[in-house]
């Protein structure tokens, strides 16, 4: 019997296995397809590499702003390889990696339960103390519609194998993954056009920054909000779309259809309903939100395969803190949460530190909104990037920063800077005793924060 089993060598996966070393030998790590991360095959890199150069294209070709004028001819006929080269570098790393494990503790192929704690992979039993579950998530698709439409139908994960831009897509959706897509394709001249199930862009959940976001977003897009393709039809032409909006019939056609409509968990390849019937439905698995472990069971699940925050660094820290769990026992030993971050990579981006609006909308805490317009913003305006804005929430009563919502560019950063601030419990006036250089993006933080106090003084 090995003391831990890992299944899934993803970003938790890889995390849990080079925790459990530290604890001991005796472990086994199981995956099923590619030894790399979805982060360095078809997430987080890929899409930076293809938006990089989106966002460089069209800087050059939108240059008034700065004062100057300027021909530029475009070549994007080797964006895609470009994209694909960069992309086998990163997973070339990790392959790398993983390629000086020892080969006893790795098994490629698919791992069933057999009971609590007996597998079987290729038709061998494995049993462990402890299992790991970071079998990661897939990208939903319609597979009726996948028969029907063959390799013009694509997901996230495709998109990246494509070897030249596309003249024209549809992007099914106008979430995370889909914006950074649609707006990428677009830049890079790809006609490209979002149908979207509602009115909502991004992840952002203050009415007013949605709001902002919904507007320019558009004036660059093309989106069809509230709107769903009604027929798919194949052509010689690629994929015919019937459509109705304001009333009207509408048709178009494209090259590719984009489906970037969420992902849904690979916990459904692991025949979980062998340990307990009733988990042949996800939803009635139980799991502690700080050690991952799930209810009664020595079996941790971690990474994307159960979360509600599929980010890379939140899946390496869940695979390192369930091991460390798994050896001490202890709530008490467990990591602390991480103060949450979330960034959209669209342009204005967009992000999400600490208790975003919603959250706190709901809960019983009294807090002020500190807002910093971005189109008035000094270093905005010489980058001619001024757009958007940022609102930052104060507890009245502590006046400790709870959290922020952002809108503008540059946001990444600045939501490091308030996240940071937040995982140390900082309060509105240590933010303010800060040093703030000028002239600078980081200073709308202050003016918000400044905002904010007003308010408190008035309270």
């Amino acid at each position: 019997m090995y003391d831990v089993i890992i299944i899934g060598a993803g970003t938790a996966g890889i995390a849990a296995y080079k925790e459990a070393l530290k604890h001991t030998n005796n472990l086994l790590i199981i995956n099923d397809g590619p030894w790399d991360t979805t982060c360095a095959r078809v997430g987080c890199m890929p899409s930076k590499v293809l938006i990089s150069s989106a966002n460089r294209a069209h800087e050059m070709q939108n240059l008034n702003g700065l004062g100057i004028r300027a021909k530029v001819e475009m070549d994007t006929s080797q964006v895609m390889q470009h994209v694909q080269q960069l992309r086998d570098r990163f997973t070339r790393a990790t392959l790398k990696d993983v390629d000086l494990w020892p080969s006893e503790h790795k098994i490629s192929g698919r791992a069933e339960f057999i009971n609590h704690n007996t597998i079987q992979v290729n038709g061998t039993h494995y049993q462990a103390k402890y299992f790991i579950l970071a079998v990661g998530s897939t990208p939903v698709i319609d597979e009726t519609l996948k028969d029907k439409l063959g390799e013009n139908l694509i997901s996230s994960d495709d998109i990246f194998e494509l070897k030249q831009l596309p003249q024209s897509l549809a992007v099914i959706g106008s979430g995370v993954i889909a914006i950074e897509l649609a707006q990428a394709m677009h830049r890079l001249g790809v006609q490209t056009d979002i149908f979207a199930r509602s009115r909502k862009v991004g992840t952002l959940t203050s009415s007013h920054l949605q709001t902002q976001a919904q507007e320019i977003l558009s004036q660059e897009l093309n989106f069809h909000f509230e709107t769903l393709p009604q027929s798919y039809k194949k052509t010689a032409k690629g994929v015919e779309i019937t459509f109705v909006e304001n009333s009207q019939n509408h048709t178009l056609t494209v090259d590719y259809v984009l489906f970037a409509t969420g992902r849904k968990s690979l916990l459904t390849t692991l025949k979980l309903e062998n340990i307990d019937p009733q988990y042949s439905d996800l939803k009635n698995i139980k799991i502690d939100p700080l050690t991952k472990q799930m209810k009664d069971l020595t079996i941790y699940i971690v990474g994307d395969a159960h979360t509600t925050t599929p980010i890379q660094h939140e899946a390496a820290y869940a695979g390192r803190s369930a091991i460390q769990h798994c050896f001490k026992q202890s709530s008490a030993d467990v990591l602390s949460p991480l103060t949450p971050i979330g960034i959209v990579f669209s342009s204005p981006q967009m992000a999400s530190v600490g208790q975003n609006t919603k959250q706190l909308e709901v809960s019983d805490i009294a807090f002020v909104t500190g807002f910093a317009d971005y189109t008035k913003q000094g270093r905005a305006i010489v980058n001619a990037q001024n757009q958007g804005a940022i609102e930052i929430y104060i507890d009245i009563k502590t006046r400790k920063i709870l959290g922020a919502e952002f809108f503008t560019y540059a946001a990444e950063h600045l939501a490091h800077l308030l996240a940071w601030l937040i995982d140390e419990g900082a309060s509105v006036d240590d933010a303010l005793e800060k040093p703030f250089y000028h002239p600078t993006i980081e200073e709308g933080l202050r003016t918000a924060l400044k905002h904010a106090r007003r308010q408190l003084s008035l309270s």
